[in-house]
């Protein structure tokens, strides 16, 4: 074929390939994080009801679902945006790039605590991460001191430490696609585990085994996971009080009519404690956009400017009231300058 022909009819290609683009949909596609969700639909719909722009479509389909899907391309029949309660892994980003989706732009939110928390008709826990670890790891120390590890034992929480109460430990706990589970495994379970100071030192040098004891959770009907409805986790501590369940501080800030938090190495799930890092299971909150999208799918811009605005995400935003604990200002300006450059994620 004659190379000026074969030029022709790729850019037509292309320029045909951007108007089903820009035709296809006229509105944001957001999917990603159920912790994230609550904050992200609010901004949403006050977008849709502010400016000249369709409402975006919102999905709680967890961080790594929405890492999946976000990550398969680019076009209309792929998200904008994806929000995350953890930061995206090297290998989603590598998966990114494999498809194509390689101007990709990372903003911190915010910041979120994990609680592990039951009915408010029963006597609030005070646990240590170690007790967390030896509750739901599915191996975990011999106590005999052998430096081995057996199969988990514990069927009582005062199993574990006579302070504890004298009832079955159940706990109901998100998937392995949900950020939460990631989190809480990074920061419940192995600050937990890196209590034993043998199990400790395998981090240097032994990886596999130390993940093996560390974030590997039980999986004899003591820890449950029940997917990626909160609301339904949270119906199921109403209805049995002797039962836990993991999920954000900003979900339990809606229901402290129904549910409390455990308190957590002392320290009680509050605002000020997760921003400071004085509660140990807290752990930022991100979306992640497609720069090649601004501007082809209508509104990308204008919604990001809605978010990162001070009426939004700052100390006195209408975000906050749904629960979710806001950036310093430094950094909350840095983030919006981010936003306005629309710098791209440069690696992981």
């Amino acid at each position: 074929m004659n190379n000026r022909i074969f030029i022709a009819l790729t850019s037509i290609a292309v320029l045909l390939s951007a108007v089903t683009f820009a035709a296809n949909r006229d509105s944001i596609s957001i999917v990603g994080s159920s912790t994230v969700f609550p904050f992200s639909k609010v901004v949403a719909e006050r977008f849709g009801r502010i400016t000249k722009f369709k409402t975006p479509t919102v999905e709680a389909t967890g961080t790594g679902g929405g890492f999946k899907e976000f990550c398969k391309g680019l076009g209309v029949q792929y998200p904008d945006i994806t929000n995350a309660s953890r930061r995206i892994k090297a290998s989603e980003f590598a998966y990114c790039r494999k498809h194509g989706v390689k101007n990709i732009m990372e903003v911190l939110i915010g910041y979120d605590g994990i609680v592990l928390a039951n009915s408010v008709r029963s006597k609030q826990m005070s646990l240590s991460t170690k007790h967390i670890f030896l509750a739901l790891a599915k191996y975990v120390p011999n106590p005999d001191g052998s430096h081995t590890v057996i199969e988990n034992p514990y069927v009582m929480w005062a199993d574990i430490d006579p302070i504890l109460p004298n009832i079955r430990i159940e706990v109901l706990g998100p998937p392995s696609t949900s950020g939460t589970r990631d989190a809480f495994l990074e920061l419940a379970m192995e600050g937990g585990c890196q209590m034993f100071a043998w199990v400790k030192a395998l981090k240097a040098n032994k990886q596999d085994q130390y993940t093996n004891i560390c974030r590997i959770l039980r999986e004899d009907g003591h820890f449950i996971s029940v997917g990626e409805n909160d609301n339904l986790v949270v119906q199921k501590l109403v209805g049995n009080p002797d039962i836990l369940g993991i999920f954000g501080f900003s979900f339990l800030d809606q229901n402290n009519d129904k549910v409390q938090a455990s308190i957590i190495d002392g320290a009680k799930a509050e605002l000020d404690t997760i921003a400071t890092g004085a509660y140990p299971v807290s752990r930022p909150l991100y979306f992640y956009v497609k720069k090649s999208h601004i501007g082809v799918i209508p509104g990308i811009a204008e919604y990001l400017a809605e978010f990162t605005s001070e009426k939004a995400w700052g100390e006195e935003g209408y975000l906050t009231d749904k629960g979710m604990i806001p950036l310093g200002k430094m950094m909350r300006r840095k983030m919006g300058q981010r936003v306005t450059q629309t710098q791209t994620l440069q690696g992981i």
